[in-house]
């Protein structure tokens, strides 16, 4: 078979920068992973209860932290920060008080800042929670994936490619399905692209979603 590679992590120092930054030593380097790790998933756990756009999206593209040893700076990239607009700096805030409260980190200040992209369906995050919230409605993978690569042409991507994997339809056997528009150079270390992989719950079992999107050739 192939040998396959992330994408993102095959691009680290050319295309590709990290999402955490930070220095430790190698034998408190899992603590920080994990410190990292509780992060994203409170934040993104935060987002899902408190807020509710109207297609169930969470719309975080990424979450970038960066440590020093006062400080803990955090940016999460939102597609559609509602958060924001709704009485801005409370919601910041209490989120703020929150995470510091779950890391009990007593001399280290807390950070978060939130920043807006541009095209939210130019990421594939974002994307693949559309296709997610459209499997759990019983709309056909088909449509889901055909609608996902419509809202990417607006966002003007050079290409695209699409695959989910699992008992689609609720079909007995398990199968993986694609779709690709436009090209998506995965060999090419000078091509920018941008990829995701994520899991769907969905009446009839896990699914799978992957996607790989062509952004553009330095």
């Amino acid at each position: 078979m192939g040998q396959k590679i992330n994408p993102l992590g095959f691009r680290l120092g050319t295309t590709q920068s990290h999402h955490s930054l930070w220095f430790a030593q190698p034998k408190k380097y899992s603590e920080g992973l994990e410190e990292d790790k509780k992060i994203r998933d409170f934040i993104k756990n935060y987002v899902q209860k408190n807020i509710r756009i109207s297609s169930g999206m969470e719309g975080i593209a990424r979450i970038e932290i960066q440590k020093r040893i006062d400080l803990i700076q955090i940016i999460i990239y939102m597609g559609f920060p509602k958060l924001l607009i709704e009485d801005k700096p409370r919601r910041v805030e209490e989120l703020q008080m929150n995470v510091q409260k779950e890391l009990n980190c007593v001399n280290r200040k807390l950070n978060i800042a939130i920043t807006r992209i541009s095209n939210p369906y130019g990421d594939p995050s974002i994307l693949a929670e559309f296709i997610a919230g459209q499997l759990k409605n019983r709309v056909s993978f088909r449509k889901a994936m055909k609608k996902a690569i419509e809202l990417t042409e607006q966002a003007n991507t050079k290409g695209i490619q699409v695959q989910i994997a699992g008992r689609i339809d609720g079909k007995e056997i398990a199968r993986v399905e694609w779709i690709r528009e436009g090209r998506v150079p995965l060999q090419t270390i000078e091509a920018k692209i941008d990829y995701c992989s994520y899991t769907v719950r969905t009446i009839y079992g896990v699914l799978g979603i992957k996607i790989w999107i062509f952004v553009d050739e330095e």
